[in-house]
């Protein structure tokens, strides 16, 4: 079917471009023919490259060349089709009264078709790599001295593949977060997006965010493999296994509906951590109980969930953890992210989004992420380091 819709949308775009400039500029007929060959064999690599891969699924270049085709059709063949629909609109209206199409109308087309690749484009190239470092400060009531101005980073989402030829890039973030001497360095999940071979040697370049007191981490759904077509029952439980041995050893701890106790002088805080499975919107979430086990002496609780729906379904009102860090939604990459104004599509099927919620005295923190899935851009939701201060109230 995407062959067919190429082929028709190529022919259907070169048609346009010789009814509207062959007989007007030779310039921008021409201009208008080098453009959109270039694009169109972009596009055709790409298509081909994915479409004759007989290799294994889930390796990084594979994943990255779905993840560009993806991008290039939204880009490329969305606005294209958009451009002969509005064309041959004027054309089909006119062509008993002139039998030309509507030049204003065409025009709007092109201006339509140009902003959206132009937006794509910058949020491909540009604006998925510009990271942002937010501050966010938890006044705790009852804090103790000890963890009074306590840091915490945290980093969500990195899908890897997404770094394939921009492993300079993750390391520099990993490194900038040893730079802000955080006292605990938290991941709350999708390390991958297909199988754990995307993992390739990413856990080189992870080692290098340390905290203070540990990094810990927890698995998000892509962890598990769900999303490989070709992942038998017996490849899953060891897509689980290895997964958990890669995020080990980029230096995390890894809590899978367990806990963990960081002392922190007379202080301590338990990290509790629940696996996240499934796909939406069958999302499975952990055993927070079992994972809660043994907690009850802490002096602080800090939930790692991936999915922050899980909040609101089993600890807001209804636990006495404090703080809750979650990822996943990615703020579906796209939106307004202003101080006075947050909009993303990701609100309609996650309310808690992006940011800081609170219910009671008890918070939940939502990463945007820093990779991106599915398709490689981020149009004004630039992905995201969290920087947590607690102190006491």
């Amino acid at each position: 079917m995407l062959f067919f819709i190429l082929i028709i949308t190529e022919v259907l775009t070169l048609l346009v471009i010789r009814h509207h400039f062959y007989d007007k500029s030779w310039m921008k007929y021409y201009f208008s023919v080098i453009l959109n060959t270039v694009l169109s064999i972009w596009l055709w690599i790409l298509w081909f490259k994915v479409k004759s891969y007989e290799g294994i699924f889930d390796t990084t270049e594979h994943i990255w060349n779905m993840t560009n085709l993806a991008g290039m059709i939204c880009a490329v063949v969305v606005p294209r089709i958009l451009l002969n629909i509005i064309h041959f609109s004027g054309w089909l209206r006119n062509r008993k009264k002139t039998g030309e199409h509507n030049r204003a109308l065409t025009n709007s087309g092109l201006v339509i078709s140009a902003i959206i690749f132009l937006v794509i484009a910058t949020g491909t190239l540009i604006s998925r790599f510009n990271f942002k470092t937010e501050y966010i400060t938890l006044k705790i009531n009852g804090l103790k001295t000890d963890l009074d101005s306590l840091k915490i980073v945290q980093i969500s989402d990195l899908h890897l593949s997404s770094f394939y030829h921009h492993q300079e890039l993750l390391e520099e973030v990993m490194n900038g977060i040893t730079k802000l001497n955080p006292d605990l360095v938290i991941n709350t999940g999708d390390f991958i997006t297909i199988g754990w071979r995307e993992f390739g040697r990413f856990d080189t370049i992870l080692n290098k965010a340390k905290g203070k007191y540990g990094n810990y981490a927890v698995m998000g759904n892509h962890d598990f493999g769900t999303y490989n077509p070709y992942f038998t029952d017996a490849d899953l439980d060891n897509n689980f296994l290895l997964m958990n041995k890669f995020i080990a050893s980029s230096g995390y701890q890894v809590l899978n509906d367990e806990s963990a106790m960081v002392n922190i002088r007379d202080s301590r805080i338990a990290l509790i951590g629940v696996m996240t499975r499934g796909s939406f919107p069958g999302i499975i979430h952990g055993d927070l109980s079992k994972a809660a086990m043994g907690t009850d002496s802490a002096d602080l609780k800090i939930l790692l969930a991936h999915d922050p729906n899980q909040w609101e379904k089993d600890v807001a009102g209804k636990t006495d953890i404090d703080i809750t860090l979650s990822g996943h939604t990615h703020g579906m990459q796209m939106g307004i992210l202003t101080k006075r104004l947050k909009w993303s599509p990701a609100r309609h099927f996650y309310p808690h989004w992006n940011g800081l919620y609170m219910t009671g005295e008890q918070y939940l923190i939502v990463n945007r992420g820093l990779g991106v899935l599915a398709i490689p851009f981020r149009i004004w939701m630039p992905p995201e380091i969290t920087v947590i201060t607690l102190i006491a109230n």
